[in-house]
């Protein structure tokens, strides 16, 4: 199994974007020193935060780091236009020399589709019809397209990808339909932070038999997202994530009411907090009975300082990268 972090690239509106952004670049290159595989970029328009947006940090980051992956989780591909993402994504994978990895979701804020001009029920179509086109010209393909984004007759892209085919595109997802229209796209599903070993098991089934019946293997990468925090003991890491996670989950305006979660009931069973080997038991059960391939962590919480969010990757680099399969150390 490979072990990847999440980077929160935002910041306080009322600090310094400049130091906060060496602080994200100090933690890829701490991942990338620590074996970790890849690091992880999200996406939003008008949020709260300062938010350093995901295309040009990516490129930023590339220039700072040699093996380590980099990728979104996710992008937010309807708020955008297929043929920008296709050349801008073709250049970032050259820029990283091969190291790209495109994670693509609907999005949830009514108002960053209002911003765009893109109207709600538009996104779920943007989504099914920019994968192919994305496929199509990364491949070499020339194409006639046309959606309400705009219209090209004769579509190509003379600027190819280093990887064949173009980077790999995973599709984030919450909810059944969501599932099965990343398995109708024959995209790895990008597992989310929610969701128990029971409830996974279940919509890994049905992700998996939608697979089948559209004729796509079931041999891929099965990426999940989880929330993370290391101690010496599990009560010291409860102690350590819960303020920050209450602060976390309040602010999200998303799938689930944060007033009604149950913090308690989700880090014990969602996330990975506790000891090293409380993170390893479940990271290997989760490979053996799931069929996880990666997972990514959250090691920066709102509220949470860079120097905890960096001695969380000195531990989990430590003491539980090496003791997984597919462990680069």
């Amino acid at each position: 199994m490979k072990i990847s972090a999440f980077l929160s690239a935002q910041f306080d509106p009322s600090a310094s974007a400049v130091e906060g952004l060496d602080d994200v670049l100090r933690q890829a290159a701490a991942a990338e020193e620590a074996g970790f595989h890849a690091v992880y970029l999200g996406h939003h328009y008008l949020a709260k935060s300062a938010f350093i947006q995901p295309v040009p940090l990516a490129g930023y980051l590339a220039g700072a780091t040699e093996r380590l992956r980099i990728g979104f989780g996710v992008l937010l591909a309807p708020l955008l236009n297929p043929v920008a993402l296709a050349e801008d994504l073709a250049s970032l994978d050259v820029i990283t020399g091969g190291r790209l990895t495109v994670g693509l979701g609907a999005g949830y804020r009514k108002r960053e589709n209002a911003a765009f001009g893109v109207a709600w029920n538009d996104r779920l179509r943007r989504l099914r019809e920019y994968v192919p086109i994305m496929r199509s010209l990364w491949a070499g393909e020339t194409i006639d397209i046309a959606g309400t984004w705009g219209e090209v007759p004769g579509a190509a892209l003379p600027l190819r990808p280093v990887q064949p085919g173009g980077p790999p595109i995973w599709i984030g997802a919450f909810a059944e339909p969501a599932v099965r229209r990343a398995a109708r796209l024959d995209a790895p599903w990008l597992i989310g932070p929610k969701g128990d070993d029971e409830q996974l098991a279940a919509m890994l089934k049905i992700y998996r038999d939608e697979l089948a019946e559209h004729g796509f293997t079931r041999e891929r990468e099965y990426p999940m997202a989880r929330e993370a925090y290391i101690a010496d003991t599990r009560a010291a890491a409860v102690a350590g994530v819960r303020p920050h996670m209450e602060r976390q989950y309040a602010g999200y305006k998303s799938w689930e009411d944060a007033q009604s979660l149950d913090i308690d009931r989700y880090m014990a069973e969602d996330c990975l907090v506790g000891t090293a080997d409380d993170i390893v038991t479940k990271l290997r059960r989760w490979e053996t009975d799931l069929g996880i391939t990666e997972v990514s962590l959250r090691l920066q919480f709102v509220g949470g300082g860079q120097e905890e969010t960096m001695e969380q990757i000195r531990r989990f680099g430590a003491e539980v990268v090496p003791r997984l399969a597919g462990g680069s150390r």
